[in-house]
C-alpha cells in the first residue's frame, strides 16, 4: 500500500510539543506516521499512542513504526481520547498533537471519493464506515444541504447548489464526484466558475459533515486538555477558518485569568487560567514549505500548555 502524506510543519510541531524522553504523548491523527515517527524517535522510557480512524492509515502506521517498542497504534477517533487512555491504563499525558483535515493519501486515492479532481463514487468516509457523501447528497433536504454547504464550506451559492442537487436526484441519484462537480458548476455564474476550484468549498463542506469533524474537534478540545498533565502541551494544526476559530476561542478561554469588571479594585471572581498560550498568534508554514507542499498553505498551528 502506497500511503503518501507530507507532514505539515513537522519541525514546528515537534519543537512545540517540547518532548521529554520519558513522557507520554498522543498523535491523534497518525496518518502516514510522519509526526508520530519523529515523536517516537525522541522517546527513551516514554510512550506514544498513535490514533487514526482510517484503517488504511492504521495499517501503514503499524508498519512504519514497527521498530519502536514504545508505540501503541489504535484505530479510533481522537475525540474518544479519554476512553482510549482508560483502556490503556494511562492516567495522564504530556502532550497531544492533532493534524486536522484530509490526508494527501485520502485525496489522491480516487476510490475514496474525497477529491473533485478524480471521478469516483461519492464517499468521503475517513473510517470507511457509516454515513457517506452519497447518502447526504441524495437524502438530505434542500434546507439541510444549504445549511451544510453554507456553514461548513462558506459557499455563497449554497442554496443554488442544493436546489440543483434536488432537481438532479429527482431524475436519478447523484452517484459520482464528477456528477456533483457538474451540478456545482451549473449552479454558479461564469465568473465564479473561473475560480479554478469551484467545487472546493462544497466538497469540503460534505467531507466535514460526513465525518462529523467539527463535533469531533469540539469534544476533543475539552477532553484532551483534561487528560494533560501539568506542563503538558496540546498542539493543533487546522486547515480552514471554522476549525481555527474554534481552537483559538477555546484556547483563549483556557488561558483567561480574572474575569471581574475592569473597574473592580481587586479580583473577587477567583477565576484562574488553566493554561498558557505558547504563541499569541498562530504559527504558519514557512514560504519554503508552502513552495514544496501547496496543501500546507492554509495550515495554522496553535499551542497551549496546561498550568
Amino acid at each position: 500500500m502506497e500511503f503518501r502524506h507530507v507532514s505539515v510543519m513537522l519541525k514546528e510541531c515537534i519543537d512545540s510539543l517540547s518532548i521529554r524522553p520519558d513522557g507520554i504523548y498522543v498523535d491523534g491523527t497518525a496518518g502516514g506516521a510522519g509526526h508520530s515517527r519523529e515523536i517516537a524517535a525522541r522517546l527513551k522510557n516514554g510512550r506514544l499512542i498513535a490514533i487514526d480512524r482510517d484503517p488504511d492509515a492504521v495499517a501503514i502506521t503499524k508498519e512504519r513504526l514497527s521498530e519502536f517498542s514504545c508505540v501503541t497504534v489504535v484505530q479510533g477517533e481522537f475525540s474518544d481520547i479519554k476512553n482510549v487512555l482508560q483502556k490503556l491504563e494511562i492516567s495522564g499525558i504530556d502532550g497531544m498533537l492533532l493534524d486536522l483535515g484530509v490526508s494527501s493519501f485520502q485525496l489522491d486515492t480516487p476510490e475514496r471519493g474525497f477529491s473533485y479532481l478524480h471521478d469516483a463514487p461519492l464517499d468521503m468516509r475517513m473510517s470507511k464506515q457509516g454515513l457517506s457523501a452519497y447518502d447526504i447528497v441524495n437524502s438530505y433536504s434542500v434546507e439541510e444541504l444549504t445549511r451544510i454547504i453554507r456553514e461548513y464550506g462558506e459557499e455563497r451559492y449554497a442554496f443554488s447548489i442544493a436546489r440543483n442537487i434536488e432537481k438532479q436526484r429527482s431524475r436519478e441519484p447523484v452517484k459520482t464526484t464528477f456528477e456533483l462537480l457538474d451540478i456545482i458548476k451549473r449552479s454558479m455564474p461564469a465568473a465564479a466558475r473561473r475560480d479554478g476550484n469551484p467545487g472546493r468549498r462544497t466538497f469540503q463542506a460534505l467531507r466535514i459533515a460526513v465525518n462529523g469533524e467539527l463535533e469531533q474537534l469540539s469534544r476533543s478540545l475539552e477532553d484532551a486538555f483534561d487528560c494533560l498533565n501539568p506542563g503538558g502541551r496540546f498542539c493543533i494544526i487546522t486547515f480552514h477558518s471554522l476549525e481555527d476559530r474554534m481552537v483559538k476561542t477555546r484556547f483563549a478561554d483556557y488561558a483567561k485569568g480574572c474575569i471581574c469588571p475592569p473597574d473592580f479594585p481587586v479580583c473577587v471572581c477567583g477565576h484562574k487560567p488553566r493554561g498558557k498560550l505558547i504563541s499569541r498568534k498562530a504559527i504558519e508554514p514557512s514560504p519554503e514549505e508552502i513552495e514544496g507542499n501547496l496543501r500546507s498553505r492554509s495550515a495554522k498551528l496553535r499551542v497551549i500548555e496546561k498550568i
